[in-house]
């Protein structure tokens, strides 16, 4: 909502759809009254609405999508965008045949160190890059009982890999100028018996010029403070970041800091300005479906190595 607020000189939240009125009703004052809606294909339906913000749970994203888009509506859809290669097919055959704009809600990459990061690679100021890592990881403190459809395979789509584990994989996807072509995993479950899928992962890519890249997420680690969230080595010289800071070691050199936030980035809100400004002035969003599509192919071939115990070649590099 922040980010709507934000960017209220070219957007207003027309309407809001929610199985629970009560809850969506709690927003109505802050957003200036919109209508509410229980069904969201009602909402889609009305001419007020020219864009939608998606943000169900991950077995509905594909159906939304495709009915907003059959509408005429531009989207901004939650992580992950759908759940199979065949719905992202449809996906992708529904937002090409609108005409319409779809962005990922990647959010991380709104992260000033990630911007900076990635462009320092494209400039070459690593040289040939050898590996990269990104980690997303914290010890989930929530009630399982309140999981509901996040601990079901069938509604979630597996476990903590395509659920928390989606950001650190379109940011390594992101920061890395190479198609991934192989992928590796192995999956655990440490704390959260309740769970159908995994709360824990660790995630081999190997990409088409040679480079290396790990991740690893968990909802059970407990993280040092000295955790990064990405770092990236180069012949060059070598990146790493916590997120708020980045710093650069030029190799032979001492490490400086290139860049330093003065406070938390509300990368949500980010997001969402971003998304309403490309819009408006008729620009590519950062992540589309294409990276969306890439994204998920990443991590079905992850889940599907740790359950065939092998390194898994991606069908489309």
């Amino acid at each position: 909502m922040r980010g709507y607020l934000q960017a209220a000189e070219h957007a207003r939240v027309a309407a809001i759809a929610d199985v629970d009125p009560a809850r969506a009703q709690r927003f109505t004052e802050r957003a200036g009254g919109p209508e509410i809606f229980v069904d969201y294909r009602q909402m889609i339906a009305s001419p007020s609405v020219d864009a939608v913000d998606i943000c169900l749970p991950h077995h509905l994203h594909k159906d939304a999508i495709v009915a907003a888009a059959e509408a005429g509506k531009h989207i901004l859809c939650e992580k992950p965008l759908c759940l199979t290669i065949e719905e992202a097919g449809a996906v992708t055959r529904a937002v090409t045949n609108a005409g319409v704009t779809l962005m990922c809600a990647h959010n991380q990459l709104f992260l000033p160190t990630v911007a900076t990061a990635r462009q320092m690679v494209r400039d070459g100021r690593l040289g040939k890059v050898y590996g990269a890592r990104t980690t997303d990881i914290f010890s989930l403190s929530i009630d399982p009982d309140r999981l509901g459809w996040r601990a079901r395979r069938a509604t979630s789509g597996g476990g903590e890999l395509i659920d928390t584990g989606y950001h650190p994989t379109y940011l390594l996807l992101h920061l890395i100028d190479s198609a991934p072509v192989k992928v590796a995993a192995v999956l655990s479950r440490h704390r959260l018996e309740i769970l159908e899928g995994e709360d824990s992962a660790t995630v081999l890519i190997e990409f088409a010029d040679g480079t290396v890249g790990t991740i690893v997420t968990s909802w059970a680690y407990e993280p040092a403070g000295c955790t990064e969230r990405f770092s990236i080595v180069g012949e060059a010289g070598s990146l790493w970041s916590d997120g708020r800071a980045l710093y650069h070691k030029p190799r032979g050199g001492e490490q400086v800091v290139v860049h330093e936030s003065g406070g938390e980035t509300d990368t949500y809100a980010a997001e969402v300005v971003d998304f309403i400004a490309c819009l408006v002035e008729g620009r590519r969003p950062i992540n589309t479906e294409v990276e969306g599509v890439k994204v998920l192919e990443v991590i079905l071939g992850a889940y599907a190595s740790a359950e065939r115990g092998e390194i898994v070649e991606l069908k489309n590099p």
